[in-house]
């Protein structure tokens, strides 16, 4: 049962005004629309990778299971160093990896032992082979070169039986699947993944392969997209281009919202345009129209689609395609991987100095294409790429992020600091 209507959440935000909607109260608005995804699956555990955790991977053993050496030496125990001399040890024999632990030792004596080889009883401190010097069946320990307990792996260091290891919501990495291996899981609950359906509209379209006349683009949108999805571990459903004809129009919407739990579309919500796709959007759920205080990506609309007992979340976004990515990475991203039960995933945010002066009306919060680099100095620096049109899809390839310039901010000088959302990982 569907607990509030669009109005309904509008009226619960403060200053909410869908002409001059601010970015975070976009983000917040759209934060409590969302359904989440409730059905889950065990897949095998390579299968794993990307999906979100359905359940709490809780660890069924210690991890390591026993004290064990984290240093190929020798094994002793550190009450037995001397604290103003050499130690001299006799050496008892060897431990290897994968070994049974050996017997308790006398007095003085030490063991030979191997990376990961389990500690005999009673001793506690493991000295680096390279610290030691052999004399026959002894070893000298130069003073102050180890202390008690150095280079000893304790039981349940890592992980103590029963601790949870990874939460559920969590999106799994590479590392995770080392860690979830290490405690002898073969399978892993996840949540199904989330569907989402991406068209784009507009008569000037044209896919490719098609002959491009006069005044006519080749489609876009819908490849960048398609891109920024499959980094999200998504089902995508391309519904391809769609006309600004009212029937292409409703049966794409229509079908879209039966199988997918999320529509993207690009073009059709600004000002000016064709009106056939913004009706039909009204026409078939509960839809807004939003002018957002932002730059680039002003008009946006949101709203859910009813088919078959449930809704789909649509996106309407504009049909610039630096407009699409910036509205993408500001709202989209974000809601998505809420819908898919994911734990928050915020892009990481860097602080740089801007290279150069950059103009910024207050009032509205910008999203200008950036290239990150390392100043003399060391410390990161940021320098747009130049025309941030919004029709100027080749700068957001040159970009590693975008500069985001607040609601209230004004004009930055050059050497200031600013904020930089970024892509993905930076190199130097």
């Amino acid at each position: 049962m569907r607990m509030n209507t669009l109005a309904d959440i509008a009226r619960s935000l403060p200053e909410y005004d869908p002409q001059s909607l601010r970015v975070d109260l976009a983000r917040d608005f759209i934060a409590r629309l969302l359904p989440r995804v409730s059905t889950t699956e065990r897949v095998a555990l390579r299968s794993a990778l990307g999906r979100v955790l359905a359940e709490d991977i809780v660890s069924p053993i210690n991890v390591p299971a026993a004290d064990n050496s984290a240093m190929d030496g020798y094994a002793l125990r550190g009450a037995e160093l001397n604290p103003g001399g050499d130690t001299r040890l006799k050496v008892a024999g060897t431990s290897l990896a994968g070994g049974a632990a050996a017997q308790d030792l006398p007095p003085l004596h030490c063991q030979r032992i191997m990376t990961g080889a389990l500690m005999p009883p009673g001793l506690d401190t493991v000295v680096p082979q390279e610290f030691t010097r052999s004399e026959g069946e002894f070893i000298v320990i130069p003073a102050g070169c180890v202390r008690a307990g150095d280079n000893r792996r304790l039981a349940g260091e890592d992980l103590a039986r029963g601790q949870v290891a990874l939460a559920a919501g969590r999106i799994v990495r590479p590392a995770d699947l080392g860690l979830i291996a290490s405690l002898g899981q073969a399978e892993v609950a996840v949540r199904r993944r989330l569907r989402v359906a991406i068209l784009s509209t507009g008569d000037e379209l044209r896919s490719l392969g098609q002959p491009l006349e006069q005044g006519c683009v080749y489609d876009s949108n819908r490849y960048t997209l398609w891109g920024l999805l499959q980094r999200l571990g998504v089902e995508v459903i391309d519904l391809g281009v769609v006309k600004d004809d009212p029937d292409a129009l409703r049966q794409a919407f229509s079908e879209a919202a039966a199988s997918a739990d999320a529509i993207i579309s690009s073009g059709g919500v600004s000002v000016g345009e064709a009106d056939h796709t913004k009706r039909i959007m009204a026409e078939l759920g509960e839809v807004l129209f939003w002018k957002i205080a932002m730059r680039p990506g002003r008009p946006m609309a949101i709203g859910r689609i009813p088919s078959g007992g449930r809704d789909a979340i649509l996106f309407g976004l504009p049909g610039n395609p630096v407009a699409v990515m910036v509205t993408f990475y500001a709202f989209v991203r974000e809601a998505l991987l809420a819908m898919a039960g994911a734990q928050a995933q915020a892009l990481p945010m860097l602080c740089a100095q801007s290279v150069k002066p950059l103009r910024k009306k207050p009032g509205r919060t910008e999203y200008q294409r950036g290239i990150v680099s390392r100043a003399a100095d060391g410390r990161w620096q940021v320098e747009i790429t130049g025309n941030q049109g919004s029709g100027i899809l080749s700068s957001m390839s040159q970009a590693d992020g975008l500069v985001v310039l607040g609601h209230e901010q004004g004009d930055v000088a050059a050497g200031d600091p600013v904020d930089v959302l970024l892509f993905e990982g930076l190199n130097g």
